[in-house]
């Protein structure tokens, strides 16, 4: 199981795999052409409400990252996470974000719950 993240704003590289953009908004300055994105599911990125709490430093990284995976459990978010497993089984996954600390973003739950092989939530 190959999952990598990078930033959106860093050119392709060939050993890429599958590139998904694991962020709600599409990035600012970046040509779809550049970003060379194979998916886009929108519904598998925080809730605006929780992306808008998170980023206004309302509370600390582990409320939003347990807020995030209970959005993860919902159905529609649970079965794009599956076709993500699904993918990642099947070959190298990077999620492009284009967050300036992936590590302290969405990005690192989707990372740990793919990892953990599980997919699912606690």
């Amino acid at each position: 199981m190959s999952v990598r993240v990078r930033r959106v704003y860093d050119p392709p590289e060939p050993d890429d795999g599958v590139r998904v953009l694991v962020d709600r908004l599409w990035p600012r300055g970046v040509s779809k052409d550049a970003a060379r994105v194979d998916e886009w599911p929108k519904g598998l990125t925080p809730s605006t409400e929780l992306r808008r709490w998170y980023h206004a430093g309302e509370g600390p990284y582990e409320e939003f990252a347990s807020r995030y995976e209970d959005e993860l459990s919902e159905p529609g978010a649970a079965e794009l996470l599956d076709r993500l497993r699904e993918s990642v089984r099947e070959g190298p996954v990077t999620l492009l974000t284009s967050a300036k600390s992936p590590e302290q973003s969405h990005t690192a739950v989707l990372v740990r719950l793919l990892e953990a092989g599980t997919g699912r939530p606690r």
